[in-house]
């Protein structure tokens, strides 16, 4: 069981690199200004798709044996740690009511993690 539950862990980690790597390639380049097209041909772009293809793939192998009850809101950790990315990495803003409804997601994951 403990492959089923590493295989989502690694679903959710793959996730959160394309998702950075998209937002890094959006963001960082001149392609920021240019068309979507450009956009799509990026590095990062490419190796964030790729990422959030394996993701899938990942979290194909953990539903054969987590419930989807439990691994679907378990992956939303991957949006209390992207928050806190775009806060560290990209200087996005992080106010008291963000900051309030990541620490409710994370009471949540946890609890539902512990639980299953």
């Amino acid at each position: 069981m403990i492959l089923y539950w590493l295989a989502l862990a690694a679903a959710i980690s793959a996730s959160m690199i394309g998702q950075v790597l998209l937002k890094y390639g959006a963001s960082h380049s001149v392609a920021a200004e240019g068309s979507f097209i450009d956009q799509l041909f990026r590095i990062h772009t490419m190796v964030g798709i790729v990422f959030y293809g394996g993701a899938s793939l990942l979290y194909i192998i953990a539903l054969r044996k987590i419930p989807m009850s439990v691994a679907l809101p378990c992956t939303a950790i991957s949006y209390v740690v992207i928050a806190l990315i775009g806060w560290w990495v990209f200087g996005e803003t992080m106010g008291v009511h963000k900051v309030g409804a990541i620490a409710l997601i994370a009471a949540g994951v946890v609890l539902l993690a512990t639980s299953a």
